[in-house]
């Protein structure tokens, strides 16, 4: 009889322990899931405020693109450092003007507008598009647009 009432002890303190530590695991598990959800929330809101950010800075470089504003190449540079990374590394001996005309073509700008915003003829920007092809090896049936967006 007194063995059974240790055993029947023995046994409440064995439950007792294991749903402390169950609740125990429960809450820790809770908290973490707690904690990534405000990383998640915060790192959403970085997201919004990023977007934000680029897409301002995209309509700032487009303003500039079409005023053929003097600045536009700094601040493309300065928005888009890894494709200007990626073209230097690919020319490292580009001139600022063919480094401009990529920007155009990044920026997805057509044959007419690079026209009018740089004040040449649609003959002389597909010209500089065919230059800008053969300087690159751009196979002419692979789309430039679409070359200049991979990088």
């Amino acid at each position: 009889m007194k063995n059974n009432k240790f055993l029947n002890l023995f046994e409440i303190v064995v439950i007792i322990a294991g749903y402390s530590f169950y609740r125990k695991k429960r809450r820790e598990k809770e908290k973490l899931i707690q904690n990534q959800r405000e990383e998640i929330s915060k790192k959403q809101i970085e997201k919004r405020n990023l977007e934000y950010k680029v897409n301002n800075a995209f309509e700032e470089i487009v303003q500039l693109a079409k005023k053929n504003d003097p600045s536009f190449l700094a601040r493309f540079k300065e928005v888009y450092p890894e494709f200007c990374e990626k073209i230097l590394t690919l020319y490292p001996d580009i001139l600022n003007s063919e480094f401009t005309f990529c920007a155009y073509l990044k920026l997805n700008f057509s044959t007419k507008e690079i026209a009018n915003y740089t004040f040449v003829t649609k003959k002389a920007v597909q010209g500089r598009k065919s230059r800008i092809r053969k300087k690159f090896n751009i196979p002419s049936d692979e789309d430039l647009y679409i070359w200049f967006h991979k990088i």
